[in-house]
């Protein structure tokens, strides 16, 4: 019996690498909040289970920019999911989304690395939900050549934020 072994093309093989990165980036923003400065409050653990409860400033106004910047940053995950895990059901998909985000959650929780909130969950969700729609989208307006755009795209957005980033720590005192 004779089993074929499915060489990865460069294509996938720079999902993959992207994806990595992304990964890397995300864990990185979300528990240590690196690049971001975070300043523990002295509260201790903190578990936040009605939605928007924490998402007010101080003066009563809602932080709408953290509430965007949640979303964004999870579209990459809907969008590499759509690429890595094409045949999965949108459902299947977003439960991989809430899983990550939950698991986030519960580790800042545990070692006491930022608030965990509810908020965050529903503003990742939705942020991984419209990378999967926005895929799905893609898909439809460049059929077979939507994961090089969304490569090509994601390689040159990864090249500059690595490029920042390498600004911000030189400069950084």
């Amino acid at each position: 019996m004779k089993t074929s072994v499915v060489k990865p093309d460069a294509r996938s093989i720079l999902t993959i690498a992207l994806f990595a990165v992304y990964a890397l980036v995300l864990a990185s923003i979300i528990l240590f909040k690196f690049p971001f400065s975070y300043q523990e409050d002295g509260t201790g653990r903190v578990l936040n289970l009605i939605p928007l409860a924490g998402s007010y400033r101080d003066d009563g106004t809602l932080r709408v920019d953290e509430l965007v910047e949640n979303v964004l940053i999870f579209v990459p995950l809907g969008l590499y999911l759509s690429m890595v895990k094409g045949t999965w059901s949108f459902w299947k998909k977003i439960l991989l989304v809430l899983g990550v985000t939950v698991a986030f959650e519960i580790i800042q929780y545990i070692f006491v690395l930022g608030r965990a909130d509810i908020t965050d969950v529903l503003t990742n969700a939705i942020g991984g939900a419209v990378g999967i729609g926005l895929y799905a989208l893609l898909s439809r307006v460049l059929k077979g050549r939507t994961d090089l755009v969304i490569n090509v795209v994601a390689l040159i957005l990864t090249v500059a934020a690595l490029l920042e980033l390498a600004f911000l720590l030189s400069h950084a005192r």
